[in-house]
């Protein structure tokens, strides 16, 4: 990390002198790169791709309250939420993914929510302000 404050290090004299600098700047780049490896391990685990589906289940409930939602890491594992909103009530279902398949059967909505995520959705327009009228930003 970059230090102002640091006192300057006077400049190389020699030849050895330089060579010293050079090794330790060798070193310290090794060891960022190691550092780098790591982080890009440890990253692949982390919530990478999300789509999201809103639909409407059932006809006399409008307005597109339901969702489903499907949060994948690096490997396409991970989970898919559904809520299944009525009247009356709401409902919340999470599946585990692992590879981006999932062990229980998938709704239409869930598997369209795993698709979005591993690969995107050209298709849709996306809408910057959310129904409040503040700013929201998709992850």
């Amino acid at each position: 990390m970059l230090n102002f404050f640091k006192k300057k290090k006077k400049e190389p004299e020699n030849l050895a002198e330089v060579l010293s600098q050079f090794k330790d700047l060798k070193e310290n780049f090794e060891k960022i790169s190691q550092e780098l490896e790591n982080l890009k391990k440890e990253n692949k685990f982390n919530v990478q791709k999300v789509g999201i589906v809103r639909f409407n289940p059932f006809r006399e409930v409008g307005g597109n309250q339901s969702f489903s939602i499907a949060l994948l890491d690096g490997t396409d594992s991970g989970v898919v939420i559904t809520s299944l909103y009525t009247r009356t009530d709401n409902r919340v279902y999470g599946k585990p993914i692992k590879n981006g398949q999932s062990e229980y059967l998938l709704s239409e909505e869930e598997k369209k929510a795993i698709q979005i995520a591993k690969h995107g959705n050209n298709k849709s327009k996306f809408n910057s302000k959310a129904a409040g009228g503040g700013n929201f930003r998709p992850c």
